[in-house]
Formats: C-alpha cells, sequence, structure tokens
C-alpha cells in the first residue's frame, strides 16, 4: 500500500459536524466476535458528533423488510454490548437484496430514514452488496420517483450513499488487512482447545488431527499452529507436496522416536492437495493408524470458534474501526469511493473497498489455477512471514544434515516474567539451530550469566514451551554493570558469539550499560539484540511488547465479572487498579476494552477538579439505565491520589447515589497462559532477531573471531506503526525519560480521547493522524509488519 503523505497541521474532528445527517449500521454474512464492539463505537461516535444513528436489524433482510427492523439507537441501547459475543442486531443471508426489486425496496426503506450513510460489518460478500448497491443508488431512486414512491426533493436530499465497510470475518480472508475484526477471538477459542487437549493427548500418547474453521483461507489455521508448535498444518493456499503422506508419518514417527507424547495436526476444513481434491481430518486419522498405528482422534470444533467472549484485541479493533469509519463518513464527498477501515500493523488505513474485494478474488484464483506461491503472497506480508516463520520452526533436519556456522549464541531472559517469553525462547533457538548456531541457555538473566549458570540447549529441550506462562530460563531485574567483568570471563569461557536479550526496562538498560562497556571488555563486541517482553508495554522503539496483550485479556475478562456482579446491585462503581509502573498503557488500553467510565494515568496529569467531575459524570450515568461504573488506576498514576484516595473520595461524594468497591488486580496480570496474539507475536519476532543476529555475525566475523563495537551491532526489534525496525539502543536514549522508564512518545495516548468518547465525555480529538485513504498494492513495503 503507498501510503500518503502525512500533513504537519493538526485537524480536530470537532469541525467534522455530523449534524443533520443520518447513518445506518449492519451486521452481514457470519457472525464474528467484536460486531458488538463495532457497533457500539459507531453508534456512540455518531450520536456524540450530532448525527441520528439507526440499527439495521438481521443484515442486509432487515434493510429490505424495513419496518421495525430499522430503529434508532440511543446511547443507552448499545450498553453492555462491548462484551458479548455474536452480533445483538442480527445478521441473516438475504436472497432478496441480490435481486433489483430487493434493493428498490432497501432503498425506499433507507430514503423513509434519511439514510445516505451506510456502516456495514461484515465479509467480502456483504461488502461487495454494499458496494453495488452505492453504485445503483441515483438508478433506484429514479425507479423510486417515477413509481411515485418519493418525490424529486426527496431524490435531490438523498442524492448520494456514503458506505463505509469493516471487516468482520473469523477466517481472516479479506486482503489489505492484516487482521479482522473476529479472527484473534477465534484464534482464542482454538487455543484454549489446543492446550486442554495437550493434557489428555500427553497421559495416553495420543495423536490429535484438529479441525479449524477455513473454508478459503488459511489463516486460523496456520497462526493456530504457529502458537502451539503443531507438528503439521494443511491449509488451502499451500497444499502439501505430493509425498506429503511418507513425510507426515516419517516426521510423527521420528517426533515418538524422540520421546515427544504429543503429536498436534491442524487442518483448516478447505485444505485440499496439489490436485485440488479435499484433504479431510478423517483421512488424516485413518492414514496415521494404518501407517503408523498411533492412537489417533479427531476433534472438529466447528462453531465453538465463532462463539465466546471477544479478546480485548477484538474489542480494541472493533472500537478504533468504528470511530474510524464515523469519521470516513463524515469526510466522504459524492466522488469519494466506498472504502473499507482497516489494520495494517498497528496502523488504521483506509482502503477502496473494491481494491480489497478484487485482490480476495485473485487469491481464489491463483489456487483454483494452482499457483500456490502466488496465492501466499496476495494473502499479503502477515500471511507470507506466518508461513515462513512456520517452516523455519518445523522442518527440522536430522543433527547430520544441519549446517554449522561454528558461532555460539546465548539466549536471555531479563526482567520481570512476561507471558510469551517461553515462546520467544523456542523460537530463538530452533531458528539459531536451524541456522548452524550452537544455542546457549542463560538461566536467570545477567545475575546467572555472570554466575555461569549456562548450557547448550537443543532442538527437543523447547519442545512444549509456547503456551507455557511466565520463564522457563528463569529471569531476574539484576543489570549487568556491577557483574561485567564475570559476565566477560563467561563469555570467553563458552566462547559466546552474540546475545539476544528477551525482556522488560531491565533488558533495555542492561543492552545499553553492555554496550557502553566495550571500551573497557572487548568481549562485548559481539552483536546484541533485545526483544521486549514486558507486561508494562513500556519499551521505547517499540509499540508492543511481548506479554502486554495476555495481560489486557487478564483486565479485560476481571473487569467483564466484576461489572456482571454489579448487574444484580445496580448504583455501584468500581475501581480497579493495574500494573505498569509509570506506563498508563494497561489502565487506558483495558480500560477502552472493558468500557470503562474513567481511566487515571501518569501521563496525563489531573487533579481534584477532575475527580470531582467524574463523580458528577457518574451521578449523572446512574440517572439513565445504565446503573454501574467502571474507573480504572494506574498503579503509579499518582503519588497523593492513590486508589485508596479516589475509592474514599467516590464513596464519599457518591453518597446517597451510588457505593463503591476496589480491586488491586496485581500479579495475576503477568500470570496465565500467553494469549495467541504474545504466542505469535514472541515467536515471529524472536525469528527475526536470530536471522539479524546471522547477518551480523557474517558482517562482523573477521580473522578468525566476531568483532563488533558499532552502535548499530546493540539494537532493539520493535514494531513501529506498520513495521518490524531495527533501533540501536544508544539511539534510542533521546527517546527515553529513564527517571520514570517510559518512552518520551507513546502512540497508544492517541487512543485516549476514544475511551473519553465512548464513555460521553465532551474532548478534543486529533484526527491529523486518522487514516487517509490508500491504494491495495501487490507488494508491500519490504518492512512490512509481521
Amino acid at each position: 500500500m503507498a501510503a500518503p503523505k502525512r500533513k504537519d497541521t493538526k485537524k480536530f474532528f470537532e469541525n467534522l459536524s455530523g449534524a443533520g445527517k443520518s447513518i445506518g449500521v449492519l451486521t452481514s454474512g457470519g457472525d464474528a466476535q467484536g460486531m458488538n464492539g463495532a457497533v457500539r463505537a459507531v453508534v456512540r461516535m455518531g450520536i456524540y458528533v450530532g448525527a441520528k444513528v439507526y440499527f439495521i436489524h438481521e443484515g442486509y433482510q432487515g434493510m429490505v423488510d424495513g419496518g421495525q427492523n430499522i430503529e434508532e439507537a440511543t446511547w443507552e441501547s448499545v450498553s453492555s454490548m462491548l462484551q458479548v459475543g455474536g452480533t445483538v442486531i442480527g445478521s441473516a443471508r438475504c436472497k432478496e437484496f441480490r435481486t433489483p426489486e430487493g434493493r428498490v425496496r432497501a432503498a425506499l426503506n433507507l430514503v423513509q430514514h434519511g439514510i445516505t450513510n451506510l456502516c456495514v460489518i461484515g465479509g467480502d460478500g456483504s461488502l461487495t452488496g454494499a458496494n453495488l448497491f452505492r453504485e445503483e443508488w441515483s438508478g433506484l431512486l429514479e425507479t423510486l420517483r417515477t413509481t411515485g414512491q418519493i418525490d424529486d426533493e426527496a431524490v435531490q436530499r438523498n442524492s448520494v450513499l456514503h458506505i463505509v465497510g469493516m471487516v468482520g470475518s473469523i477466517d481472516n480472508d479479506f486482503c489489505g488487512t492484516d487482521m479482522t475484526i473476529g479472527t484473534d477471538s477465534a484464534l482464542h477459542r482454538i487455543i484454549e482447545v489446543v492446550d486442554a487437549i495437550g493434557t489428555t493427548a500427553q497421559s495416553h500418547q495420543r495423536t490429535f488431527v484438529l479441525e479449524v474453521m477455513g473454508r478459503h483461507c488459511g489463516y486460523l489455521a496456520l497462526v493456530s499452529a504457529l502458537a502451539c508448535g503443531a507438528d503439521w498444518v494443511f491449509f488451502p493456499e499451500m497444499p502439501p507436496e505430493d509425498d506429503w503422506e511418507e513425510e507426515l508419518c516419517y516426521k510423527l514417527s521420528g517426533n515418538r522416536a524422540d520421546k515427544k507424547r504429543l503429536n498436534i495436526i491442524i487442518v483448516a476444513e478447505g485444505a485440499i492437495d496439489r490436485s485440488n481434491k479435499p484433504i479431510s481430518a478423517d483421512y488424516i486419522k485413518d492414514l496415521v493408524v494404518r501407517r503408523l498405528g498411533f492412537d489417533t482422534r479427531v476433534t472438529i470444533l466447528g462453531h465453538v470458534q465463532r462463539g465466546g467472549t471477544p479478546s480485548a484485541f477484538d474489542r480494541i479493533l472493533a472500537s478504533r474501526m468504528g470511530v474510524e469509519a464515523v469519521l470516513a463518513l463524515l469526510e466522504a464527498s459524492a466522488t469519494t469511493p466506498a472504502c473499507v477501515v482497516s489494520l495494517v500493523g498497528n496502523q488504521a488505513v483506509r482502503l477502496p473497498l473494491m481494491e480489497c474485494v478484487q485482490m480476495t478474488q485473485e487469491v481464489q484464483k491463483a489456487m483454483d489455477e494452482k499457483k500456490f506461491d502466488e496465492a501466499v503472497r496476495l494473502r499479503g506480508r502477515s500471511f507470507e512471514n506466518n508461513l515462513h516463520t512456520y517452516r523455519l520452526l518445523c522442518s527440522r533436519k536430522s543433527d547430520k544434515d544441519l549446517p554449522s556456522s561454528g558461532f555460539n549464541v546465548a539466549v536471555l531472559n531479563v526482567g520481570a516474567p512476561a507471558a510469551g517469553m517461553n515462546a520467544a525462547v523456542r523460537s530463538a533457538v530452533r531458528v539459531g539451530i536451524a541456522e548452524g548456531h550452537k544455542m546457549f541457555a542463560v538461566n536467570d538473566g545477567f545475575e546467572g550469566f555472570a554466575k555461569g549458570q549456562i548450557k547448550e540447549i537443543k532442538w527437543g529441550d523447547v519442545g512444549g514451551w509456547t503456551g507455557q506462562g511466565g520463564s522457563l530460563l528463569g529471569t531476574k531485574r539484576t543489570l549487568p554493570a556491577k557483574h561485567a567483568e564475570k559476565i566477560a570471563e563467561q563469555i570467553r569461557i563458552h566462547n559466546i558469539n552474540a546475545m539476544l536479550v528477551i525482556g522488560g526496562f531491565e533488558a533495555y538498560l542492561g543492552l545499553l550499560e553492555l554496550s557502553r562497556a566495550r571500551e573497557q571488555f572487548t568481549e562485548f563486541c559481539v552483536p546484541m539484540v533485545m526483544v521486549p517482553a514486558t507486561v508494562s508495554n513500556n519499551i521505547p522503539g517499540s509499540d508492543l511488547s511481548i506479554g502486554a496483550d495476555t495481560a489486557l485479556n487478564a483486565i479485560t475478562e476481571t473487569c467483564d465479572r466484576i461489572k456482571q456482579s454489579a448487574s444484580g446491585t445496580k448504583r455501584r462503581v468500581f475501581i480497579i487498579e493495574t500494573m505498569g509502573g509509570y506506563c498508563g498503557y494497561l489502565a487506558n488500553v483495558g480500560g477502552l476494552a472493558a468500557g470503562a467510565d474513567a481511566v487515571y494515568i501518569y501521563e496525563e496529569p489531573f487533579d481534584i477538579r477532575e475527580l470531582q467531575a467524574n463523580v458528577e459524570h457518574l451521578t449523572e450515568k446512574m440517572k439513565t439505565s445504565i446503573q454501574r461504573g467502571l474507573v480504572l488506576r494506574n498503579e503509579n498514576s499518582n503519588e497523593n491520589f492513590t486508589t485508596d484516595f479516589i475509592y474514599q473520595l467516590y464513596s464519599e461524594e457518591g453518597k446517597g447515589v451510588f457505593d463503591c468497591r476496589k480491586n488491586v488486580l496485581g500479579h495475576m496480570q503477568q500470570g496465565g497462559a500467553p494469549s495467541p496474539f504474545d504466542r505469535n507475536f514472541g515467536t515471529k519476532v524472536a525469528a527475526k532477531a536470530m536471522q539479524w543476529i546471522t547477518t551480523k555475525l557474517k558482517e562482523t566475523y573477521k580473522e578468525g573471531r566476531v568483532f563488533a563495537n558499532s552502535d548499530d551491532s546493540a539494537c532493539l526489534l520493535g514494531m513501529r506503526r506498520r513495521a518490524m525496525v531495527f533501533r540501536p539502543v544508544a539511539e534510542l536514549r533521546e527517546e527515553t525519560d529513564f527517571v520514570h522508564r517510559i518512552p518520551k512518545e507513546q502512540w497508544w495516548l492517541k487512543l485516549r480521547p476514544l475511551m473519553k468518547i465512548l464513555a460521553k465525555y465532551r474532548t478534543s480529538f486529533d484526527v491529523s493522524d486518522s487514516a487517509q485513504l490508500e491504494h491495495v498494492t501487490h507488494v508491500r513495503p519490504k518492512e512490512a509488519a509481521i
């Protein structure tokens, strides 16, 4: 996608008025978790800017039938929707909308309500139908005028129909976006099942074949295989080679010979061979039983993947996309093409709807023509990287066939534990071994390094690590400076040629200390790279850290339960304290995902007047049908306005109107199994870091030794907007507030006004950084998002 040049001037959405406009919102096609979050965001943002917003119940069927199916939405009518799966406004397949007569009826129903702005949440079929409707709009109005159903004034008043789409599909089968609404939640359901099956499979030494959804797209199969370390994966875009049956049996028997008690095979429901013949889960089971005699079971997940509560990621994605959709409708002109709002990397984008649809259709065409490499490429850079990483990690060669680079690479965890660290270590170890390096595991961070707690780690040693929480290597906050001499000695003893450090702010400080100590200790003149892993998400140089998504899900799930407990008592406000040090990421983004009324963070100073205003806001809220409140506070947001102080203030000021409860979430945010996002993110980031190490080792190996002392040989690998970027840690010093251990600029602060708007606060919202209409290109930038 060719990104437009950004303007330096700031633009605020207060200049975009929705007065006199009507917006219709509908969900169509298969349901997906997060659709309700998108509906809620469209309704509240629309009402906020002064527009009328209408629910169109039962998708296009409701648009054709009209009547009570088109209902004006209120602020309260979307309360409690955020945490509900499926779509509460209903979705239905509609044959009538495919006919000209049906579309004429739909147009009449929209005109009767003055709806000329349509927000469609669905898959490519639903969005294609919306675009056809828009293209025919003037003709449909003319038909209604000539038949006497509307007059000339109505034709003029409703002359242009604006369409904005949001992709709601668990399959993630829409080109132009990295993630569609519902995909992350579906991955949660799959991984929950895989984790549960793992325990019973290990007990009996069983092989399990899991069938997941994905009739035309293998995203769910591929990413769940990556996230659980499956032995084999089948999906439609890349069928196996013709001798796959022999290869599969050889690999499974090899794993069993290595004393691996569990085999997992994941199959997309649309999996095919290279002759376009279906490969079913039952066929694979029969093959394994017949050839190997293994106890093999089939589990078909089916509609379980569509159900359940939306994940934190899907709630945030849906909220961001819903607000972006309303902005796109407000900014649309008569010549603006129908667009879809989506996500590339960590950046919202707007893309012409039909360009995305055409590219999606090209994928199927490529598969039909057996151009499978082309199909994978058309799916986008993210899909390609998933496949490349899976192959790196699962194409194990025998020891005698492995290359030998002669290099030794150490991997260690530093700082507090974060879910996903083990997935990153596993990935680093296996990619390193595949590239010919000897991998060494360092226990207990820099402290263990100094004590010589270092041992070689083999391919099989990291089996099953992907789904494990915490840090199996052990991790400590100790910095290396005071142990520099002993660490240098251990580097000499073990002939360490490169280091991969996975951790939080201490890891970043540690890399800075080691790079500064190069003048004194030449042992530190080796390539060093850090991968951010901390629940606080407070590392400069990266928008996201491994572990933050798992922590957000823990916060969101707890908030859901707490809110549910208030449904019976009514008139209750909960004050919840989150972790994060001075970084308000967890509180702010958790508040957006949980539907909080207020969030207190260090980055946005607040005083007693703001606290009082929040109490008054909640007092007004208690007069409506939504008689509960949720307030989040970052643990270090203010040294005087503590959680206890805020709890006591709210209790006193709200006396007679509402009562209060408080909850400190504590270390539960660091525990638990890593989320699919953190497993996948950790796996791919660590793989990319190891490939960087390989490149640097080759570049810096001269005269029989590795010598790297330039700034670009001590880097941090992080996600910035749409790209994965290596930045020298020395460069990042200027971007760091070392006193409060946070970056000086944090992207997520731009989400703060969204949380306030959706909680009905008047606020200023800078939209100069919002998405601009771009075009889909077949080749993305080289450093595209993973």
